[in-house]
């Protein structure tokens, strides 16, 4: 198993980078709680409109909008587990993941690559997915394999479970995989449970996690919101990343950034608790400033090392693993 090092450590010798002190998180805490109950956050899935509304919240039916009441959001932060274990193939890749351990893993999602052998750059396929598999299992320094790219080669509405497939099949250690919707949702936590060995061995140390953004501003999208919910009750983690873009779908301000970024997990992470009391669920950012000459997201800026930064502060605020991401 492993056990990574922990962060936030203060030995006798080294830095870190804290933004916030203890009045700035409480500032940030409490205005997200005033955007998600007087705003409010906008969710196309009528399953998930329906779990609101038994739990109390305001529905708006004709917006779909949810006001969310700070009781509801503050309940289901302390309901989320802040450690849990989850499993590779080979146990000496399993990982404890909590609010006081660091790890890594590529990112994912790629769509094209260089080719290796002919420096070509063409669309990514479902023998790249397998290939960078095999090479994330190599490197010691990645605890888990991701989705790196995607098979674009495959028929669009079966391309993660092929993704999947190229990881599963070539690594041991954790998958981490992009459920886009609930029948893939499905699917993929079949795939787990039949590598995992059962229901309850997969829930027990979950081989597999999923992920998901919102749309900021304050949007969570159906087949978001849908694949939250199938990982909820299958006790599977589920990594909730916002990808807010500071100066484009948030404000200017990186504090008002914050704002936005916050709601948009913590309305995920209550919709999690709500499905699913105690299902693990992961704090995640990839939001940065928009490059308002260029139009896109810079990722790489120092701003974005200060958002990880904030985030990570945010995420031990809440006792909830985090995952940032960086260029």
């Amino acid at each position: 198993m492993r056990r990574n090092p922990y962060a936030g450590y203060a030995p006798n010798i080294g830095c870190s980078l804290n933004l916030l002190n203890g009045v700035n998180l409480e500032q940030i805490h409490l205005a997200t709680l005033e955007v998600l109950e007087d705003v409010g956050i906008r969710i196309d899935c009528a399953e998930a409109l329906e779990v609101f509304r038994k739990a109390g919240a305001r529905v708006d039916e004709a917006e779909k909008i949810v006001h969310i009441p700070a009781f509801l959001v503050e309940a289901a932060v302390k309901m989320a587990p802040k450690q849990f274990t989850v499993g590779g193939r080979d146990p000496k890749n399993d990982v404890v993941i909590a609010t006081d351990r660091i790890s890594f893993i590529p990112f994912g999602e790629g769509v094209t690559v260089e080719d290796p052998y002919t420096g070509e750059i063409r669309e990514s396929t479902k023998q790249d997915a397998a290939r960078l598999a095999i090479l994330t299992d190599a490197l010691d320094s990645f605890s888990y394999s991701f989705d790196t790219v995607i098979a674009r080669d495959v028929a669009p509405e079966s391309l993660p479970l092929h993704t999947l497939d190229a990881q599963a099949n070539n690594t041991t250690k954790c998958l981490w995989s992009s459920p886009e919707g609930a029948r893939n949702a499905e699917y993929l936590i079949e795939m787990g449970r039949i590598i995992a060995g059962g229901s309850d061995a997969l829930a027990k140390k979950p081989v597999l996690m999923g992920g998901g953004c919102p749309i900021s501003p304050l949007t969570l999208c159906k087949e978001y919101a849908e694949s939250l919910m199938v990982y909820a009750r299958a006790k599977v983690p589920f990594l909730e990343l916002s990808m807010a873009l500071s100066g484009g779908t948030a404000p200017t301000t990186l504090a008002g950034t914050l704002v936005t970024h916050n709601a948009e997990v913590l309305a995920s992470v209550t919709l999690s608790q709500l499905t699913q009391a105690g299902a693990p669920v992961i704090y995640g950012s990839s939001t940065t400033n928009l490059d308002l000459r260029k139009g896109t997201a810079t990722v790489g800026s120092p701003e974005l090392a200060m958002i990880n930064a904030a985030v990570a502060q945010l995420a031990r605020f809440y006792e909830l693993p985090s995952f940032v991401a960086g260029g």
